[in-house]
């Protein structure tokens, strides 16, 4: 499959590799990332589910943080080990080439300071019902892994008040709750992203934190109608 090196959005100097036909990364994947707070103090930061490498490369441009993907596909872990390479930042971010559900066998538990996740959106029914190209497939819909389990196996990597920072559709907002509560997670914050104030959002960004207490903070809608540059969208 014929690969391309394309820029990052309006990243400084930052590219991406990526298949013509095929797999191609989203914007949720940079909103997520600039929708997270990374602080001096986090250490251990966790991408899962990591697909060609974005959201490790944008969080070491932006704080200068050591990064660990995870990405089941051996296409795609190619894609982002290429990509780091790219960039220069061989030395920060590493990349897990297995399942996410195998991650207790590399790290112990209460590990982690930050886990962020772009992870597949749509539940698995049926091979009828999903794309052929199984890059894409997987990618999309959970075969691999599913939601519940995602939001399980982050709570038993973060240390005791660790964040959890997660993009999704909003269709399955219900889910996202009721799993974060029966993994003790808080949710803190909830974002809705249009791509037109006047109409339904596309995507939700969720930031939780694990033993976290009740309160929830619902932000002001955003719309990425005539956007120029993503960078520090969010100033909440």
């Amino acid at each position: 499959m014929k690969k391309q090196l394309n820029w990052l959005f309006d990243y400084p100097n930052l590219k991406i590799y990526q298949y013509e036909e095929g797999f191609k990364f989203s914007l949720d994947s940079i909103l997520l990332a600039e929708f997270a707070t990374i602080r001096k103090s986090d250490e251990n930061i966790l991408d899962l589910c990591t697909g060609n490498g974005v959201i490790p490369i944008l969080l070491h441009f932006k704080y200068k943080k050591k990064v660990v993907g995870v990405e089941l596909q051996k296409e795609i872990a190619n894609l982002a080990r290429e990509s780091i390479k790219e960039n220069g930042m061989e030395q920060a971010i590493s990349i897990i080439e297995d399942n996410v559900l195998e991650l207790e066998n590399y790290f112990p538990g209460n590990n982690f300071d930050v886990i962020l996740s772009n992870p597949p959106y749509f539940k698995y029914h049926h091979p009828n019902f999903v794309n052929h190209n199984s890059l894409k497939s997987i990618a999309r819909h959970e075969i691999a892994i599913r939601l519940e389990e995602l939001i399980k196996i982050a709570g038993s990597l973060l240390k005791n008040k660790g964040r959890f920072y997660l993009v999704h559709i909003p269709e399955r907002l219900d889910e996202i709750i009721v799993f974060a509560n029966k993994y003790g997670f808080g949710i803190k914050k909830i974002q809705f992203v249009h791509s037109k104030l006047t109409e339904t959002p596309i995507i939700v960004l969720v930031a939780l934190v694990k033993n976290g207490k009740f309160g929830c903070k619902i932000l002001l809608p955003i719309s990425i109608e005539g956007v120029e540059s993503y960078q520090n969208l969010f100033k909440n």
